[in-house]
């Protein structure tokens, strides 16, 4: 797609109020392929008063309306699937294939899920002698990662135009181009002006300017636990709610009566996808040490197995710090089984896929996102000493649990402090809540829970 040199605000693209540009890096081969404007708090500012003056307006459309609006949506994103996905590639460097089976396509399923959700969703319900509302909370400010550029954009936006409110979206400064589109995407839907505000800016200037509002309703975050810390005080202190989907550190735990192979397997491949670079990688994999030498050797063989086939990390400051972390795992004393810190390639943020057996839970690369490619396996001595390691981090995002009998495995994942397990290899759900416990946010995305994150309650006495 042709980037767009403007800001797109109450229905249309108009011009930033600064010259200041963001050039946008292909990762794969380290060239320039495009800048979009670098928004200003001026910038923000005239968003939020856009998304404000269209509240009234869409606040009070019929859900079924806005189930409408969210459907055409859907089908202007289903109509791009391909610039989608080819876009986030160009920007993020995904694989092309990676790009249309998970960037484009989840999104698209998230977006239909809250097209029928606004339609059937009971907006208000009888309690008693009481008529409870659940309206709309406002302006909302979102404020998106680079990592799955698409896919957390929908996460907010379907639900908060499904549940009545106006958005401003602050996308990531790595990854303009799939919002640009997006909002392409929404103005092909025929939403009402001033109900999707998009600003591309810095994260410490349009970003802080639309977390610090006094207009914005609602601060609806995806990122890293420490500026999540910071959004969580400036909304505290001003009294307004946030929605916080933060780091994890997520636990893989095979139990002795799995399926060994699958589970490190499916472990592997879930820490690659996206070259690592997924909040919910199942980044620590926990093996009995009874096969604890046979689960290296498979994550080593399997990790070995994708060489060039994953992508390179968004930007040389995150290939960077990956880089640090293997070389810290690797002084800390971990056994270095596949992989490393030596570029694979002379052009480009690559990093190889890379496994660390001989892991204790205190290391830094068993309690820190590391955000790469990188898995660590531990050893556990029986079902308790597993739970404990699992659970003994500051995040609680995600996890999996495998066993030859899914009561054993249920019964285990009920005792992770976590938000989503996967039993057995479980699917991708997108009407089940994702979000976490602890250190790893506040609030829930996807379905019903993700809808209600955006409205509040009113009650009637009657």
């Amino acid at each position: 797609m042709k980037a767009h040199d403007g800001i797109y605000l109450d229905g249309a693209w108009r011009p930033a109020d600064g010259q200041d540009v963001i050039e946008v890096v292909n990762p794969a081969d380290e060239q320039v392929i495009a800048r979009v404007p670098a928004g200003s708090a001026l910038d923000v500012d005239t968003a939020v008063r856009a998304a404000r003056a269209a509240l009234p307006g869409w606040a009070a459309t019929p859900p079924a309306e806005r189930s409408a609006r969210l459907a055409a949506l859907r089908d202007a994103l289903v109509a791009r699937k391909d610039e989608i996905a080819e876009t986030v590639t160009a920007e993020l460097g995904s694989p092309l294939k990676l790009s249309q089976t998970v960037h484009a396509a989840v999104p698209i399923a998230v977006a239909a899920s809250y097209a029928e959700l606004a339609a059937t969703h009971p907006f208000e319900e009888k309690v008693g002698n009481s008529t409870v509302l659940h309206e709309p909370v406002g302006v909302v400010g979102a404020i998106t990662p680079w990592n799955y550029p698409l896919h957390q954009i929908v996460a907010k936006v379907a639900p908060a135009l499904a549940a009545g409110c106006t958005i401003v979206l602050k996308p990531a400064e790595d990854t303009p181009l799939t919002a640009q589109l997006f909002a392409e995407a929404v103005h092909q839907a025929d939403l009402p002006a001033g109900v999707f505000n998009l600003v591309t800016g810095l994260g410490p200037v349009a970003g802080q300017a639309l977390a610090e509002h006094p207009g914005v309703d609602l601060v609806s975050f995806t990122g890293s636990t420490a500026v999540g810390r910071r959004i969580g005080a400036t909304a505290g202190a001003a009294v307004k709610k946030v929605a916080l989907e933060l780091g994890g550190k997520s636990a893989n735990v095979i139990l002795p009566g799995a399926d060994l192979e699958r589970a490190v397997n499916v472990g592997v491949a879930n820490v690659m996808s996206n070259s690592g670079q997924t909040c919910s990688a199942w980044t620590r994999m926990l093996v009995h040490r009874d096969r604890y030498e046979e689960a290296v050797a498979l994550a080593a063989a399997a990790a070995a197995k994708y060489g060039d086939r994953i992508g390179p990390l968004v930007n040389a400051g995150q290939r960077e710090r990956v880089r640090g972390y293997i070389a810290k795992g690797v002084a800390e004393g971990a056994r270095l089984v596949a992989g490393g810190a030596e570029p694979p390639r002379e052009r480009g943020y690559y990093v190889s896929p890379t496994v660390f057996a001989d892991v204790t839970p205190e290391m830094a690369i068993a309690q820190e996102e590391i955000f790469g490619p990188v898995l660590s396996v531990l050893p556990y001595d029986d079902e308790e000493d597993a739970l404990r390691i699992a659970n003994g981090t500051d995040y609680g995002l995600a996890g999996a649990v495998w066993a030859g009998d899914e009561a054993e495995a249920v019964a285990f994942a009920r005792r992770m402090e976590t938000g989503q397990v996967d039993i057995n290899g479980g699917r991708f759900n997108p009407l089940a809540p994702f979000g976490g416990y602890k250190q790893s946010g506040v609030g829930r995305e996807l379905g019903v829970h993700g809808l209600s994150e955006y409205l509040q309650t009113k009650s009637l006495q009657l």
